[in-house]
């Protein structure tokens, strides 16, 4: 159900980015005007000002292409409205290896969704992606960077609702 490439987004994140975005292309004439501004003051071997000016548009250059590349990528939809079933925007709480002590409850999003106030796990993470399409009771495996391979359960998967 989920494409690897694509990042799952609401609407009201969708906007919050494509909003920075455009934020950041009006600002660009802003920045080349300092870069111009600091490089007549002189040596530009020794110009803080202009290497400080050029190192921010580098900074923000890169911000803009982040951005582009991850809005050209983005599905925009709304949470899952199914709950028990492990999809991109639920929220998942699940034990390992069999202890059922040993629960840890989380998103299944990208950075750009969460609030803060819960972990967040990329649906294209080893975890996130074993999980998906996964329904309350069922156990999964996922191998982890060291080889071994951990096994998961989901105990409850809910829409996400910020």
């Amino acid at each position: 159900m989920t494409d690897a490439g694509v990042t799952w987004l609401t609407p009201e994140s969708y906007d919050r980015l494509k909003g920075e975005l455009d934020s950041l292309i009006a600002n660009r004439p802003v920045i080349a005007a300092e870069i111009n501004e600091r490089r007549e003051e002189g040596d530009l071997k020794e110009n803080g000002g202009y290497h400080a000016a050029r190192e921010e548009q580098g900074q923000q250059e890169a911000r803009i292409r982040q951005l582009q590349d991850l809005l050209n990528k983005a599905k925009v939809g709304e949470a899952p409205k199914q709950s028990g079933v492990a999809l991109p925007g639920s929220v998942v709480t699940v034990y390992y290896d069999g202890d059922e002590s040993d629960k840890e409850t989380f998103l299944i999003a990208t950075r750009e969704e969460g609030s803060g106030d819960i972990e967040i796990y990329s649906p294209s993470s080893p975890l996130g992606a074993a999980l998906i399409d996964a329904k309350v009771g069922e156990s999964r495996t996922y191998t982890v960077p060291s080889g071994a391979e951990i096994s998961v359960t989901l105990v409850s998967a809910e829409p996400y609702h910020p």
